[in-house]
């Protein structure tokens, strides 16, 4: 599907938050590679690193990384996968992306090569 058709029935809070984490990671790479899916829109660059799914309040965005973070931001259980650690964190609202959390996503894509 493409991102129009994607958000046609999302709620609100939704494309903002996108438009902030799109637009991060654009400014990284140009051309950044997304894939808008009935459960979410994943961002890929050799697999993917950047998931943005909805839920009910927020978006949980979910990130892979070569280390294991400690923080009280994460909103699930941290799990090894592989060489990796996998990693959510809830997002309700666009003003909620600090960067922090910015920087947690570039170092997802870069640790994805």
């Amino acid at each position: 599907m493409d991102l129009e058709e994607y958000f046609e029935t999302g709620p609100d809070f939704e494309r903002p938050i996108f438009e902030v984490i799109c637009g991060h990671m654009q400014s990284i790479d140009p051309d950044i590679w997304f894939e808008p899916v009935s459960v979410g829109i994943f961002f890929k660059r050799r697999s993917r690193f950047l998931a943005l799914r909805t839920m009910t309040r927020w978006i949980a965005v979910s990130f892979s990384l070569n280390r294991k973070l400690e923080s009280g931001r994460l909103a699930r259980k941290v799990v090894a996968h592989g060489k990796r650690y996998f990693h959510v964190v809830n997002v309700p609202t666009a003003e909620a992306i600090d960067d922090q959390l910015l920087e947690w996503l570039a170092e997802a894509w870069h640790d994805d090569q």
